[in-house]
């Protein structure tokens, strides 16, 4: 069962108060998170997972140490597992949560280099939301 299956079938039956929505570089194209997810132990994608829902659940509400705000629009959604911090970047459009990228990171902070690039992932979807919004089964 894929990461995308696994997450749907958490969800279903519920109506979220956000929309969580995975970023796609290009059409047609997995999202690298999406991958990366499904390469996360078990136990570690379950955390992530858990995480994702509680950001649909809670939204802007969702503070630390589940989530925190980065700077420049990028917040933070973090799980961790056997001491491994795992953490994913995400952006507020309209209902919609968008996560656009992901890291294991032992530091106690993103690097600012991947806040970056999330912010110009960010500009790409908000330019052309329908190409960057990953649907699967297309």
């Amino acid at each position: 069962m894929t990461v995308v299956r696994n997450y749907a079938n958490m969800i279903e039956g519920q109506l979220p108060a956000t929309t969580v929505v995975f970023f796609q570089e290009k059409p047609d194209e997995k999202p690298s998170l999406v991958e990366w997810l499904d390469r996360l132990p078990q136990k570690a994608q379950e955390k992530c997972l858990a995480r994702l829902k509680r950001l649909e659940d809670l939204g802007h509400e969702l503070r630390r140490p589940e989530a925190d705000y980065l700077r420049d629009g990028i917040y933070e959604l973090r799980a961790s597992y056997q001491g491994i911090q795992y953490r994913m970047l995400y952006f507020f459009h309209g209902r919609a949560a968008i996560v656009i990228s992901h890291g294991i990171v032992k530091e106690r902070e993103v690097p600012p280099g991947e806040i970056d690039r999330a912010i110009r992932a960010k500009q790409s979807f908000e330019a052309n939301p329908a190409r960057h919004t990953f649907r699967p089964g297309r």
